[in-house]
C-alpha cells in the first residue's frame, strides 16, 4: 500500500472527525473541553495584547519623531510591560497545548492499542499484511497526529481571531494596504500548493521506508546471537543497506521538492518586510499619516499576511500531516476489517469435550481445500496423535481449534477458555518475572510457590529460579534460556494451569524422543488430555509417533482427505 492509493480523500477525512467527535464524547472529553475553552480564551488575549500592541508602538514611534521625552518613556516602559504580559500568556497558552495534546494522545493510543489486541486483530493483521508497520502508526503516527492536529486547529484558530482584530486596524490605515495584503496571500498560497503538492505522497512513503529500516535494526538486537553464530552479518547487512538506499532516494526526492519551495517561501516571508512601507510611506511624505502609523501597518501587514497565509508558512508541516491522517485513516480501517473480516463462518461452540462436526477449511489463498468434512469427537483422556502428509492441514486444523483460522465452513466444539490450552510450536516467552510468566494472570494467589518449584524440579529446570534472582525478577527470557529451556519452561506452564485439554503443535522440534514421551507421561498423570500435531506421517522415524502415548490416530491424507482410527484397532 503506498501513498497513491491512500491519500487524503472524503473518507480520510470522514476517519478524522469521527476521531475528533470520538474524543469529545469519550470519559476525557468533559477535560478536553475545558482545557480547549481555555486555549480559546488565551488566544482572545494573545490578540488583543498583539493590537492593543500596535497601537503602543505605533504613538512609541511617534513620540520619537516629535522628540517627546516623557511620552517616549512612558510609551517605552508600557510597550515592555504589554510584552512580559503577552510572554506570560503564550507560556501558560503552550503549557495548555501540551497538555490537551497528551490527553489526547493517551486516549486515542489506549483505543488503538484495545482495538489491535482484541479479537487477535493483530493476528489477522499479520496474516494478511495488509498494513505495514501497524506498530508505528500507533506509536509514532499518532503522537504527530494528535500535537499536530490540535496545533493546525490552533493555528487557524488563531489567523481566524487574527484576522478579526486586525482587518480594523489595516482599513483604517489604508484600504488599498489590506486589499494587497488579501491579494499577496492568495498568489502565495497558491503557488506554494503548486511547486509542493507532491511532498504529502513522498511523506507517506518516508514514514514507510523508515519504519522499515528500524524493524531490521531492531531484528539484529533482538536475534543477535543467532546472527553471530550463522554469520549473517552479510545478509542482513545487504539488506539494512538496500532499506537505508530506499530511505535516502525517497528523501532526496523530498529535499528537492522543499528547495524549490523554499527558494519561493523565503521570498515571500521577506517581501512581507518592505510592502507596507511601500504602500504607507508616500502617505507620511505626503503628510497625510504620522510616521509611526508605518511601523503599525509593518505590524498589522506582518499578522494578517501570516493569518491568510498558513498555507504558505506551514505547507511543509501540512503535508506531513496528510500523510499522517492518511496512514492512521488505512489503520483505522484495516482494524474494523480484522475485527469483521468477510469471510465463512466456522462456528465455536462450549462442551465438555472436543468435538469437529461437518469441518471443512479451506486454504485462504486460493481456497484449495485442506480439510474435508471432518467429523470426529475426542472425549476426556482419549490421547490424540495427529499426523499426516499436509503441514498445512494440520496447522490449520491446530489453529482453527484455537479460534484462529478463518477459512473454512462447519462447528468446532472445545470447552472453555480456561480449560483448553495451547502450545505452539514455537515457545512464547515475554519478558517478565519468572512467576508472571508461568502463572495465568488472575491465578498467582491461588498456585502457591511451592507447587511452582515443584513443577519445576520435575522438568530439571530447578536452577532457573537461582540463575535468574528467584520467581519476581524480570527477565528477557529468550535471552536468557536454551530452546530446550525455554520449550520446558512453557510445559511447566501448560502443567500449572491445569487444563482438561492441551494441544501441543510439533513437540519435536526441540525435544528428543524420550524427552517429548516423558512429557506426554506427565500430562497422563495429570490427567490433561493431549492432542499432539506431529512433524511426521505415522510409521515414520520420528520424536511423537510412539503409539503407547496415544489412543488414537488422526491421519490427514491430503487433498482433503482423513482417517480416523483407535490405537486398539
Amino acid at each position: 500500500m503506498n501513498g497513491r492509493q491512500v491519500l487524503i480523500n472524503r473518507k480520510t477525512w470522514d476517519q478524522f472527525l469521527r476521531s475528533v467527535k470520538s474524543f469529545a464524547g469519550s470519559d476525557v472529553g468533559g477535560q478536553a473541553k475545558q482545557l480547549f475553552a481555555g486555549l480559546m480564551l488565551l488566544l482572545i488575549m494573545i490578540n488583543a495584547l498583539n493590537v492593543f500592541s500596535s497601537y503602543v508602538g505605533r504613538d512609541f514611534m511617534t513620540s520619537i519623531e516629535h522628540r517627546n521625552v516623557s511620552g517616549f518613556l512612558g510609551l517605552g516602559l508600557l510597550w515592555i510591560g504589554v510584552f512580559v504580559a503577552a510572554s506570560a500568556v503564550a507560556a501558560i497558552f503552550r503549557f495548555t497545548e501540551e497538555k490537551l495534546g497528551l490527553l489526547w494522545r493517551e486516549w486515542l493510543t489506549r483505543v488503538a492499542v484495545i482495538r489491535y489486541l482484541e479479537r487477535r486483530t493483530y493476528f489477522r493483521l499479520d496474516e494478511t499484511g495488509r498494513i505495514t508497520n501497524p506498530d508505528q502508526r500507533i506509536a509514532e503516527d499518532i503522537r504527530a497526529f494528535t500535537a499536530t492536529t490540535l496545533s493546525f486547529v490552533l493555528m487557524v484558530l488563531n489567523a481566524t481571531f487574527t484576522v478579526l482584530a486586525f482587518s480594523g486596524v489595516m482599513l483604517s490605515i489604508s484600504p488599498i494596504l489590506f486589499a494587497v495584503t488579501i491579494a499577496y496571500a492568495a498568489g502565495g498560497s497558491y503557488l506554494t500548493v503548486l511547486l509542493g503538492r507532491t511532498l504529502v505522497e513522498l511523506n507517506y512513503t518516508q514514514l514507510d521506508k523508515e519504519a522499515n529500516f528500524r524493524s531490521d535494526l531492531i531484528h539484529v538486537r533482538e536475534n543477535a546471537a543467532s546472527v553471530a553464530l550463522l554469520h549473517r552479518e552479510r545478509q542482513l547487512g545487504v539488506r539494512l543497506l538496500r532499506h537505508l538506499d530506499d530511505l535516502t532516494r525517497n528523501f532526496r526526492r523530498i529535499i528537492v521538492v522543499n528547495r524549490n519551495l523554499n527558494f519561493f517561501t523565503s521570498g515571500y516571508n521577506y517581501l512581507i518586510q518592505i510592502i507596507p512601507a511601500l504602500v504607507v510611506a508616500p502617505f507620511f511624505i505626503q503628510g497625510r499619516v504620522e510616521f509611526g502609523v508605518i511601523t503599525q501597518s509593518a505590524m498589522a501587514f506582518a499578522h494578517l499576511v501570516g493569518a491568510f497565509s498558513l498555507i504558505v508558512t506551514q505547507f511543509q508541516s501540512i503535508s506531513s500531516f496528510a500523510a499522517v491522517i492518511a496512514r492512521l485513516g488505512s489503520l483505522a480501517e484495516a482494524l474494523r476489517d480484522a475485527q469483521a473480516p468477510e469471510r465463512s463462518v466456522i462456528e465455536i461452540g462450549e462442551g465438555e469435550h472436543v468435538a469437529y462436526v461437518g469441518l471443512s477449511l479451506l486454504l485462504p489463498r486460493d481456497g484449495r481445500p485442506l480439510i474435508k468434512d471432518l467429523t470426529v469427537s475426542i472425549s476426556p483422556g482419549t490421547r490424540v496423535l495427529v499426523t499426516g502428509q499436509s503441514e498445512e492441514a494440520k496447522v490449520a486444523l491446530f489453529r482453527a481449534t484455537a479460534g484462529i483460522w478463518d477459512s473454512g465452513t462447519g462447528r468446532i466444539v472445545r470447552p472453555e477458555s480456561d480449560q483448553i490450552y495451547f502450545l505452539p510450536e514455537r515457545p512464547y516467552l515475554p519478558p517478565g518475572t519468572l512467576r508472571e510468566l508461568l502463572v495465568r494472570g488472575g491465578t498467582e494467589e491461588s498456585i502457591p510457590e511451592s507447587r511452582i518449584l515443584a513443577v519445576l524440579r520435575d522438568l530439571a529446570l530447578d536452577s532457573i529460579p537461582a540463575r535468574s534472582g528467584g520467581l519476581d525478577v524480570e527477565r528477557d527470557w529468550d535471552h536468557v534460556l536454551s530452546l530446550r529451556e525455554q520449550q520446558r519452561l512453557a510445559f511447566a506452564r501448560l502443567l500449572l494451569a491445569a487444563p482438561r485439554f492441551a494441544f501441543l503443535d510439533r513437540m519435536s522440534t526441540s525435544l528428543r524422543a524420550d524427552e517429548a514421551g516423558q512429557l506426554l507421561k506427565m500430562l497422563s498423570n495429570s490427567t490433561i488430555t493431549y492432542v499432539t500435531f506431529s512433524r511426521w506421517t505415522t510409521g515414520r522415524r520420528g520424536t511423537d509417533e510412539k503409539l503407547d502415548n496415544y489412543d488414537a490416530v488422526l491421519e490427514l491424507t491430503g487433498d482433503g482427505g482423513w482417517k480416523w482410527r483407535l490405537i486398539q484397532d
